[in-house]
């Protein structure tokens, strides 16, 4: 455990995830932790501290919306994706926003997540012709809030107070937190977006998503989970977006994925095999290298579909605009393969 309980895992319970090689030179470490969940939670895998607590930040999104869900909020198709999304702000994704707030009865002034430029660079385009600026419908967490918002409408929850902690909607949020992850909430904070964030183990974290992943295929578990994870595979386009990484490996694998800022990823297959990772610099660029490798090193996917979409999503490393290097797997995840 770190000397301070209000943090996460330290360096020295870190291992080498990944390296960026330049030129035949390695000038870029990343260290972190990992595990690895068999569909009956049990650990295949351990890389690192996998029990200290993490924000696991973007990555509780899918149970934020279970939550909501679950307090009322009738969210259907692609409204269901959007509330789990850390999405690119594309005028795709900003309808189904707005139309979540007409069907709330509410406006995007109440959205209390900051107003964004779309990291879409032809939405972007299109808020500046238009001369509207920054929207909150933009802002990658926007999707969720508008499910918090609704749940307010449907329960005649106060609007104005659905971040605070002690909100009905936020203590449902902690509820379904700690009911899929089996552990309590070892600390809670203030996320990107304004709203509550969790502090819970890679384990916990992994052991949530092998529920949600496996809801569709077991007639005993909840309903709402089921949609989610279902919705997640059918709409991955509204989970982050085209051509990111999340989208490409959902849409390909068929694999839930979901990132959370400071370099957390979330995976699980539909039989219910998971990985979470925390990359302890914060850097997401090499989660979907070490997260995959992780699944095909466990058997959960085959090799070539996970080599076919890594080619898409990993980050080039260039030198006047040519490959010269690449991200690859540190050596406790390549050990794995042998």
């Amino acid at each position: 455990m770190p000397e301070n309980p209000h943090a996460t895992f330290t360096v020295e319970s870190a291992v080498e995830l990944a390296v960026v090689e330049r030129s035949g030179f390695v000038e870029s470490r990343h260290i972190g932790a990992a595990v690895v969940l068999a569909a009956d939670g049990t650990v295949v895998t351990q890389l690192g501290d996998i029990t200290t607590p993490i924000y696991a930040r973007s990555a509780l999104k899918p149970l934020q919306a279970l939550a909501a869900m679950q307090a009322g909020v009738p969210l259907r198709g692609a409204q269901v994706a959007l509330a789990c999304a850390s999405h690119t702000g594309s005028l795709d994704h900003m309808d189904v926003v707005e139309g979540m707030l007409k069907a709330a009865g509410v406006k995007e002034e109440q959205l209390q997540c900051p107003a964004a430029w779309p990291q879409d660079e032809n939405a972007r385009h299109w808020l500046i012709r238009s001369e509207q600026g920054r929207s909150k419908l933009a802002f990658n967490c926007s999707g969720k809030h508008a499910a918090f918002l609704w749940a307010c409408t449907e329960n005649g929850w106060d609007t104005h107070s659905y971040l605070e902690p002690n909100h009905p909607m936020q203590q449902r949020v902690r509820s379904v937190i700690e009911e899929y992850s089996g552990e309590r909430i070892a600390h809670l904070g203030i996320d990107g977006c304004g709203a509550p964030v969790a502090a819970i183990s890679l384990t916990g974290l992994a052991r949530a998503y092998s529920r949600l992943a496996k809801a569709p295929g077991d007639k005993n578990s909840n309903a709402r989970a089921a949609t989610i994870a279902t919705s997640m595979l059918d709409y991955p386009w509204a989970v982050q977006g085209k051509g990111e990484p999340n989208t490409v490996v959902m849409d390909e694998l068929e694999i839930i994925a979901k990132i959370g800022a400071e370099g957390v990823l979330a995976l699980a297959t539909s039989t219910g095999v998971s990985v979470a990772i925390k990359v302890l610099d914060g850097n997401q660029r090499a989660t979907t290298l070490v997260g995959l490798t992780l699944l095909a090193a466990s058997g959960a996917v085959d090799i070539p579909g996970v080599s076919s979409v890594l080619e898409k999503v990993v980050e080039p490393v260039l030198g006047g605009g040519r490959p010269v290097g690449k991200i690859r797997l540190g050596h406790a995840v390549s050990a794995l393969l042998d």
